[in-house]
């Protein structure tokens, strides 16, 4: 059985799973950060097929859709960090008690593809690797992103920031790992599953332990969802246990 098949194979058995509730076709509108989107669009197609439901899906930083929510934007589904969805049940934004907590991912260190990688497995060797840099990409803590924000602490923490950041190319929003690819930056950091997501970037591996750190992502309904039955079920979908797999293939682990 070739990969294709495995996949097709797996995504519908995890629909079957669970059994979706048999509802009239709904247009369910996702609103996701960039990391768990690759998930979502691996989901999709087979929801559709087996309820009929169109989903369209959009994406920015959690702070972005925050801001974007919170500024009257429709949606029936969020996928941001819990501390988000927890600012956005108490705007009234999204419904209290409708949390599901879907994905994990730690950050990494990667690299243009086929250029040498450096050693990043202890916290030392981690801040040679950055002093050696030329450039050093991360996203923009101002975006709103949670590895952004984590970063730019870290560099502060390692008592690096006054060498890195004059040096930092930052991204707003996306994939870091574009600047890497483009060659405007040499060295990059982003949560793995936005790393592994782009070609041509290379994973070098991940921040050492002591300094690792590790966003959960919640998925929540508005308190305006057009179809509440239908968003559900792909709540329902998005956290199944069978959807690990999908899950790993994207660089995430289920939430723990």
């Amino acid at each position: 059985m070739n990969s294709h098949m495995w996949r097709a194979g797996l995504i519908a058995a995890t629909f079957s799973f669970g059994g979706l509730p048999q509802v009239s076709a709904a247009e369910i509108k996702v609103l996701t950060t960039g990391v768990f989107k690759p998930v979502v669009l691996a989901l999709v197609p087979e929801f559709k097929k087996q309820t009929g439901h169109k989903v369209t899906v959009d994406n920015g930083t959690a702070g972005q859709l925050k801001t974007r929510i919170e500024g009257g934007e429709a949606f029936d589904i969020v996928v941001v960090t819990p501390g988000v969805l927890d600012a956005l049940i108490a705007s009234g934004k999204a419904v209290s008690g409708s949390q599901v907590m879907v994905a994990s991912v730690g950050v990494g260190v990667m690299v243009k593809e086929g250029t040498p990688k450096p050693d990043v497995s202890t916290v030392e060797k981690f801040k040679e690797a950055l002093l050696a840099a030329k450039t050093v990409a991360y996203l923009d803590p101002a975006s709103g992103g949670s590895s952004g924000i984590y970063v730019d602490k870290l560099l502060v923490k390692l008592g690096v920031a006054d060498q890195i950041r004059p040096k930092a190319k930052l991204k707003n929003g996306g994939h870091v790992a574009d600047l890497i690819v483009s060659g405007e930056a040499e060295l990059g950091i982003h949560q793995i599953s936005e790393i592994v997501a782009v070609k041509g970037a290379a994973l070098v591996g991940p921040l050492p332990k002591e300094i690792q750190s590790t966003t959960t992502y919640a998925a929540g309904l508005s308190s305006s969802a057009k179809d509440n039955a239908a968003s559900k079920a792909l709540i329902k979908v998005f956290s199944d246990p069978v959807a690990a797999a999908v899950l790993k293939s994207k660089g995430l682990d289920p939430a723990s």
